[in-house]
């Protein structure tokens, strides 16, 4: 089957394409999907990069170790162990199951997919986050025409979006809605949504929108129009000074993927009891906290991986009732990956990029 590895941590030289590689079978609970679409996220690039290991200090383009073919880190996987290689990536997969393995029945079979990127109790023994795994991390996932994947993580969808449009939802959109499920967004709240242009800043704009809550949101003043049209009430650049432009304690939730230089203003935002909630750090990992400020308010700072199980059957509700909308920028053949995340590196597109199998 055609599918794409990740060879070592390094650069885009370490993702080989081939196309000669066997088709898994489907163990006992599991399904075997033929994947149709699967969208880039910020995790696969991470990965390739060791950028989660600790070693990794900023303006490291790739962990401070040897890289090529076969090469680790004792702690980059995103669990703090050592990420396996060679592994196929791919956390967002829409398909169809065409086989099932022992104890699921077999009337699954032709089934349209939606992939929830959580594998729960797979991914090892002891503490709870070795037993919580990641589709393309801790197993192989949806860049291949072929995966498989428990059967309890294939959801029926029923919907009229394209395979594409679809694939564009897990990763980002779970990512999101754990954060604003985490933070207790409430109607009329005021919530402030960093890196809103991509996948997970969209779709918290909408999911925060649905809660009633007032969206502002920061990103590239090229892509302020768009994010207005999505129901953004506000739109600050990047660069914006967010204290002189909104005042102190002005809002009730941050939902952030960026991290970085504007994190120390993030506390003088928060309204007393206000809740910080963080699931990325593409804008610098290390950062500087005035402990004052989290005691004497009483923020709540929430850091949001693995979400509840019944959280991706709760936004499948949302996907299928047309409560929230895909936004596809692009998509290319899985063959041209290397294109697709030079594509997604460059941070010009808005919400998703999918590569189509």
């Amino acid at each position: 089957m055609l599918a794409v590895r990740l060879l070592g941590l390094g650069g885009p030289e370490q993702l080989e394409i081939r196309d000669d590689l066997p088709v898994s079978r489907p163990a006992s609970g599991e399904v075997l999907v033929r994947v149709s679409a699967a969208a880039v996220n910020n995790t696969d690039i991470n990965t390739r990069t060791g950028w989660y290991s600790r070693a990794a200090r900023p303006g490291d383009a790739v962990a401070p170790v040897a890289s090529g073919a076969g090469s680790a880190v004792q702690d980059s996987a995103w669990t703090g162990a050592a990420f396996q290689f060679p592994r196929i990536q791919g956390a967002d997969a829409c398909g169809h199951i065409v086989a099932v393995g022992d104890g699921v029945a077999s009337d699954r079979i032709g089934e349209r997919v939606l992939v929830d990127p959580v594998l729960r109790g797979g991914s090892g023994a002891g503490s709870a986050a070795e037993e919580t795994g990641y589709l393309g991390a801790d197993r192989d996932g949806a860049f291949a025409r072929f995966m498989t994947v428990p059967a309890a993580n294939a959801h029926a969808v029923h919907s009229t979006l394209s395979d594409v449009e679809l694939a564009s939802f897990p990763c980002s959109s779970l990512a999101a809605e754990n954060m604003v499920s985490r933070a207790a967004l409430k109607r009329g709240e005021t919530v402030l949504v960093t890196g809103a242009s991509g996948g997970v800043g969209t779709a918290a704009i909408q999911l925060a929108l649905r809660r009633g809550a007032r969206v502002i949101a920061i990103a590239d003043s090229s892509k302020a129009q768009a994010l207005r049209t999505l129901g953004a009430a506000q739109v600050l650049p990047r660069e914006a000074d967010l204290l002189a432009a909104l005042g102190q304690e002005s809002v009730d939730v941050v939902i952030d993927c960026v991290g970085g230089a504007q994190f120390p203003q993030f506390p003088r935002l928060l309204k007393h009891g206000g809740r910080y909630a963080v699931a990325g750090a593409i804008g610098g990992a290390i950062v500087e906290l005035d402990l004052r400020l989290l005691y004497l308010k009483d923020l709540a700072l929430l850091g949001c991986t693995i979400p509840e199980p019944a959280l991706f059957t709760q936004l499948l509700g949302y996907i299928e009732r047309g409560q929230i909308r895909p936004l596809v920028s692009a998509t290319y053949a899985l063959r041209d990956i290397h294109a697709a995340q030079e594509q997604f590196l460059r941070k010009a597109h808005i919400g998703k990029i999918v590569l189509v199998l």
